[in-house]
């Protein structure tokens, strides 16, 4: 995948970034050149799982580049068409609302809007409590959207947490070629 640059942006599903983070690193370990977004409050949120400051420079080791991380910095992705792909993991409730109504407020909802003004493929890897509840009606509109695939999800913990779901983050990198393809892998939803 050589010559593809790819933005991989993270979201605020803080108890997943860590399997976000190895998905980001087989990426580049596949040869794509990643420019990373995040969210501000992920980019300033210190959480019991990491430090702000220690993902940010992880993520910057990671990928060897700087972290766009503002709505400024995110807008010349659509016109300066800087991007192949984007991957958005952990993609949250929150920001699958805002993608499936247009709302643009922050640097990840931004790269989206910006990056499908291009007719490029989005990629969304869903990790929200309320899926199947809040949320169930946009993750609906936005299958029904051009340009967007979903990594492979699964109901994160039937009993406990009947709303949840979450992605196979192991199978962002072959959702990212397929959706590169204009093909969204199958099956969407996997069982336990």
């Amino acid at each position: 995948m050589k010559n593809k640059t790819i933005g991989y942006a993270f979201c605020g599903s803080f108890c997943t970034i860590k399997n976000s983070l190895e998905a980001l690193k087989q990426l580049v370990k596949l040869g794509y050149e990643v420019k990373p977004i995040m969210s501000d409050i992920v980019y300033k949120t210190d959480t019991r799982f990491f430090g702000a400051e220690a993902l940010k420079s992880e993520v910057i080791k990671i990928t060897g580049n700087e972290i766009i991380h503002d709505i400024v910095s995110a807008e010349p992705i659509g016109p300066k068409d800087l991007l192949d792909l984007i991957v958005v993991a952990p993609c949250t409730g929150n920001t699958i609302a805002k993608c499936a109504l247009g709302v643009t407020d922050t640097a990840v909802t931004m790269a989206v809007k910006a990056h499908l003004r291009n007719n490029k493929p989005v990629v969304l890897a869903i990790a929200t409590n309320d899926a199947l509840g809040a949320s169930a009606k946009n993750i609906g509109m936005l299958h029904n959207t051009n340009n967007i695939y979903f990594v492979p999800y699964r109901q994160d913990d039937p009993t406990g947490k009947n709303n949840s779901l979450v992605c196979d983050f192991s199978l962002i990198p072959i959702t990212v070629e397929k959706a590169l393809n204009r093909e969204q892998i199958q099956p969407v939803i996997i069982t336990l």
